[in-house]
């Protein structure tokens, strides 16, 4: 049973709810649908930047009282940009939401984009301490393998070069074309009434700025994923880090939920194939996992290994038979019986967070994505069958689908491992 309440404000804006009498604390986001892929080349990282800029300052509060007054409030506020949105999120106990929502109301509609050159600095640092971090470098390098040229490629956090020189101007001219009231949603879960939080955050915003009237923005959809690609970066690593990767699909997709129980299997938690296969059993990794990210319009699954060069080619090799063991249907029972009690009980207990409802609703309504009830959720998950699962393996893990990408010291050692994989990937390197 559904228990959110909906409202679109005239200015475009949607406002979503959940009532949760029993806490007393409210969780509250304003989504906003700009992300690294709604990018030009030269704008490269300017959403990234951005969400940072919103902390410095407002038309009426610096960056020193927005800190103070959450500070004051016993609250937390954080943001987070993605490749499709980036979202300003808090959690306040329920007696101070008025106030929260004037601050972060200004804060999205009206930053002053105080302290510029400063918070610059602190975003080069942010990337150079991400570039240090080979094991999540990888995933950069393995989407710009999976996706090329497409914006979906590149990294969310942005390129040195283009923030070390965009301009004030450049980054108010994107905030004016994206923080429009048609592309915001906000949502909220926790103790309240919806017809106050429509009233708080309609006041909040009048305060902050008039809103003109502007639709959703629609960005064109990746018609034709590139073939596959490889990347590799030399480092002087301990160990390789390795990610194997394809093109997935779109969070709308009604095989999602068996990609959510194929990555449980393949490597989602520490029961998973690889986990057990060449952590447990062989000790050749101390970081083996799946992933899996759906877009719009497509996706991304794949593969994180690292580990030591004696062992990658023996632990691509092992992931290799693994997959194409899941893709001929050789299940276990057991399996996956358990990955869906795994997935069942990791919504059930999510669901115990106003966080994470709250980002449930905000997420949904921002993607455009279905907001289905826990219960129908619980009900798609245990319909899947093996064989739904075998056939997803085997479409979009295909040996002559995957991309790799490797952060390590020795390129000819990564190539000879990954003609494992995917042969062709290897001999045209």
């Amino acid at each position: 049973m559904q228990r959110y309440l909906l409202t679109e404000l005239d200015s475009g804006e949607r406002l979503i709810s959940e009532r949760l009498s029993h806490v007393r604390s409210v969780a509250i986001g304003f989504w906003i649908g700009a992300g690294s892929r709604d990018e030009t080349d030269a704008k490269a990282g300017v959403s990234h930047f951005l969400e940072h800029l919103l902390f410095k300052g407002t038309a009426s509060f610096t960056a020193q009282e927005i800190a103070e007054t959450f500070d004051a409030l016993g609250g937390e506020l954080n943001a987070a940009t993605s490749r499709e949105h980036t979202v300003l999120y808090a959690r306040v106990p329920d007696d101070r939401l008025e106030t929260a929502l004037e601050v972060m109301g200004e804060m999205v509609f009206a930053p002053s984009f105080a302290e510029l050159d400063a918070e610059r600095e602190v975003v080069l640092e942010e990337i150079a301490m991400y570039e240090d971090q080979p094991q999540e470098l990888v995933h950069d390098l393995i989407s710009e393998a999976t996706f090329g040229r497409h914006p979906l490629g590149r990294p969310v956090i942005g390129r040195a070069e283009v923030i070390s020189s965009v301009s004030r101007r450049t980054i108010s001219s994107y905030h004016r074309g994206m923080y429009v009231p048609g592309n915001v949603v906000v949502s909220a879960a926790g103790n309240l009434r919806h017809d106050d939080l429509q009233r708080l955050l309609l006041r909040a915003q009048r305060k902050a700025v008039e809103p003109v009237r502007k639709g959703p923005r629609v960005r064109p959809p990746l018609v034709k994923p590139p073939a596959p690609s490889l990347r590799f970066q030399r480092k002087d690593t301990e160990q390789y880090h390795v990610c194997i990767a394809a093109p997935g699909i779109a969070r709308s997709d009604k095989r999602r939920f068996a990609a959510s129980l194929l990555d449980g299997i393949l490597g989602g938690s520490a029961s998973s194939r690889l986990f057990q296969e060449i952590r447990e059993k062989r000790g050749m990794a101390y970081a083996v996992y799946s992933f899996a990210a759906q877009y719009t319009d497509t996706g991304q699954v794949g593969v994180y290994i690292g580990t030591r060069e004696d062992n990658l080619a023996a632990c691509l090799e092992i992931m290799s038979e693994q997959i194409g063991e899941i893709a001929d249907g050789k299940l276990r029972p057991e399996e996956l019986t358990r990955a869906k009690e795994n997935l069942k009980g990791r919504i059930m207990l999510s669901m115990e967070s106003t966080s994470n409802r709250m980002s449930r609703l905000g997420k949904s309504l921002i993607t455009d994505t279905e907001l289905l009830s826990i219960e129908r959720i619980v009900a798609e998950v245990e319909a899947v069958e093996p064989d739904a699962l075998a056939e997803l393996a085997g479409v979009l893990l295909a040996p002559e689908k995957l991309s790799a990408a490797g952060i390590g010291p020795v390129e000819e050692r990564f190539l000879d491992a990954v003609e494992r994989v995917n042969p062709g990937l290897a001999k045209a390197a």
